[in-house]
């Protein structure tokens, strides 16, 4: 990859050069035949596309460096042995598949399976002198005790105030005074190509520091389809959950969560949740030990070429409505099966998964302005966005809700996820709270079937858990592997 780099680089230098000796000949040329006016300008066009891009000076590191590591910390966990732990079911199964192209995202350090007590290891930091502190929800999962450790080697019992498993953000709280913090940035304000540097713990090494650059904004991964991730090339590894992502200033622009990776290790390609989207969903837990999050109610697909020219569009960007759920905030809105949603408060939505990430950061209640592309025309419509979780129970009512007192909010799978897939059909869980999430069943899982019966809607589930009084057995797919989960209803 470095030599491929090298090589374009140099091919577009020389480019730029044969383009200014072509352009000062045909100035020369034009100057013995054509006014100096035209000449001039030119002259003046080929002179500012030569012009060097500013040297930008790297960053401080040593001194980023010095003034955060005492605000980052080690995070170690105890908790029993379940079968829901992520490192023990990552996309491509627990020992990784070289045959699935996104390989396995790591999170936390991969522990042996047997009975007993589990521990695993993360990072984190301190945003508050009085002990709050922002990590993963999958590295404080399923835990029964939790420990923050100083980089002065003091040692703190940690609460767990909330951790919110659809955007992956944990709050804790610990017990002290005067404690160094970190300072929160802007992501938003990020670009690519801007310098970068994480801290952290991989495999337990304390205090470690490294750096990369911003390689692409607002990336969609499996199961997270809400969080517009920052990828990276600096390198993280399994115990840098959690940790800080810092800017060229020294502020906090993302928390590390994930990476991409067929061998397990480092590859180059690491993913961190915005900092901007970290602090909505803190400023939640700390106020309701819980966080609501914002629907639509909208099944959306990609466009391509073909079906933007079978709508008349004149690029293929946009998100096109696949199904609308009853009673959403969609419908209540005036969305339509065949609308394409082109804008969304304001911006431009250039794919389905744009369109996701937008919805999800809202909060229910807001208000959301839609530029929608219906019959050949433009239309502005006004939506009042919805919860999930509500949103979920409502589904299809009738009686008592299976999918509320599951904890789960559900919705059957899109033709397209389908298709890559190859599940023939199934409901992905959107939010998992409650029986469901103390079982282990997580955002971006597939519930297959019910005690071994294929399930296809909200309404079929619903009645196959009204059937049973004490526990079912869920079959779900998570990336590449399949597992029965049993969860306990009364």
């Amino acid at each position: 990859m470095q030599l491929r780099t090298r090589t374009l680089v140099w091919s577009a230098a020389g480019l730029l050069a044969v383009g200014t000796a072509t352009g000062l000949s045909a100035q020369a040329l034009l100057q013995a035949t054509a006014s100096p006016t035209v000449a001039g300008a030119i002259g003046d066009s080929v002179r500012a596309a030569a012009q060097p891009i500013p040297m930008i000076t790297a960053p401080n590191y040593r001194a980023i460096v010095a003034r955060n590591q005492a605000a980052v910390v080690g995070i170690t966990t105890a908790g029993p042995i379940t079968t829901s732990a992520p490192q023990a079911f990552g996309f491509g199964g627990p020992d990784g598949d070289e045959r699935n192209p996104l390989g396995q995202f790591f999170r936390g350090l991969p522990m042996p399976r047997h009975h007993g007590m589990q521990h695993a290891q993360g990072s984190g930091f301190l945003i508050s002198a009085d002990g709050l502190v922002l990590t993963n929800a999958h590295v404080v999962d399923g835990a029964k005790e939790v420990t923050v450790k100083l980089s002065d080697h003091r040692e703190y019992k940690a609460k767990v105030l909330g951790a919110d498993r659809s955007s992956d953000i944990a709050v804790l709280k610990i017990d002290g005074r005067d404690l160094p913090t970190v300072t929160l940035g802007d992501s938003d304000q990020l670009g690519v190509g801007d310098y970068v540097l994480a801290i952290g713990e991989p495999f337990g090494l304390e205090e470690t520091a490294t750096a990369g650059i911003v390689s692409a904004k607002g990336r969609s991964l499996p199961g997270d389809g809400y969080v517009p991730f920052i990828q990276t090339d600096a390198a993280v590894n399994p115990g840098n959950s959690g940790g800080p992502l810092f800017d060229a200033n020294g502020s906090v622009v993302g928390i590390n969560a994930q990476i991409y990776s067929n061998s397990g290790g480092f590859q180059g390609v690491s993913f961190a949740i915005p900092i901007n989207l970290a602090v909505q969903v803190k400023d939640q837990i700390v106020k309701t030990g819980k966080v609501a999050h914002a629907r639509l109610g909208v099944e959306v697909q990609p466009l391509n070429q073909s079906l933007a020219e079978s709508f008349k569009l004149k690029t293929p960007n946009g998100a096109l409505v696949a199904q609308v759920t009853p009673d959403s905030a969609a419908e209540k809105a005036g969305i339509k099966v065949g609308d394409v949603i082109l804008k969304f408060n304001g911006a431009p939505v250039l794919d389905a998964g744009q369109l996701s990430q937008r919805v999800g950061v809202m909060t229910p209640g807001d208000k959301a302005s839609l530029e929608i592309w219906r019959d050949g025309k433009s239309l502005s419509l006004t939506a009042t966005i919805g919860n999930a979780a509500a949103m979920a129970s409502s589904d299809d009512a009738s009686g008592d809700s299976a999918p509320a007192k599951l904890g789960l909010a559900l919705r059957p799978l899109s033709a397209e996820e389908r298709r890559q897939t190859g599940v023939p059909g199934g409901l992905v869980v959107e939010d998992a709270q409650g029986r469901a999430a103390e079982a282990g069943i997580q955002p971006g899982d597939v519930v297959l079937s019910v005690d071994g019966t294929p399930v296809q809607s909200v309404a079929q589930l619903r009645k196959m858990v009204q059937e049973h009084d004490k526990q079912i057995a869920l079959l779900i797919q998570r990336g590449d592997a399949r597992l029965f989960v049993p969860v306990t209803l009364g």
